[in-house]
């Protein structure tokens, strides 16, 4: 059995695609996933599976039932426990002194970009803010709040070309947590 991490985009936001975490989890299991929890109430969701396919694949497999369970479709991002641990140890502002971590958020995106204008996405930073682009994550440090930044999803999924979603850090770092635990318990 094999832990993996899917962080769905835009549901249950301001009362759009709405669906309950128990119906989410039963679609979940009803693809063969075992120990599915589920954090908060926005799709991000843990769980195990003996199935050997690519993250691709799971993608796919879960954005279909999604489509099919609840009828509407959305972008899903599906990451190993080590992957998403590569992203949290990873992170530049989590380690510098007087950052505070409720103003972090990491920006997953759905692949690797391919080319980019770093400067245009630095011309959007405000009074304070920090861009960082490594791999398939952003990490951002919004000193005046996630919604107040241009840096935002969207600004972000059209600059890169590709599907992103954004969790603060309290957020990231405790799917992290149930994750390793959750492997611990099945080794």
């Amino acid at each position: 059995m094999t832990t993996y991490i899917s962080i769905l985009r835009g549901i249950n936001v301001s009362g759009q695609k709405m669906i309950k975490m128990d119906a989410l989890r039963k679609s979940y299991e009803s693809l063969g996933f075992h120990n599915v929890t589920s954090y908060l109430q926005s799709g991000n969701m843990v769980f195990t599976t003996d199935k050997n396919i690519e993250l691709d694949e799971f993608t796919q497999i879960i954005s279909d039932r999604i489509e099919k369970d609840f009828g509407f479709q959305i972008p899903v991002i599906v990451l190993s426990v080590d992957k998403l641990r590569q992203i949290v140890d990873t992170n530049p502002f989590a380690k510098e002194n007087g950052k505070e971590t409720a103003f972090l958020h990491v920006t997953f995106l759905s692949s690797l970009p391919d080319k980019y204008d770093l400067n245009a996405l630095e011309e959007k930073k405000q009074n304070g803010e920090e861009i960082s682009v490594t791999g398939n994550a952003i990490y951002l440090y919004c000193p005046n709040g996630y919604g107040r930044t241009k840096l935002n999803n969207t600004f972000l999924e059209a600059k890169l070309k590709m599907k992103a979603t954004t969790r603060n850090w309290k957020t990231t770092t405790e799917l992290l947590k149930i994750a390793q635990h959750m492997t611990k318990s099945i080794s």
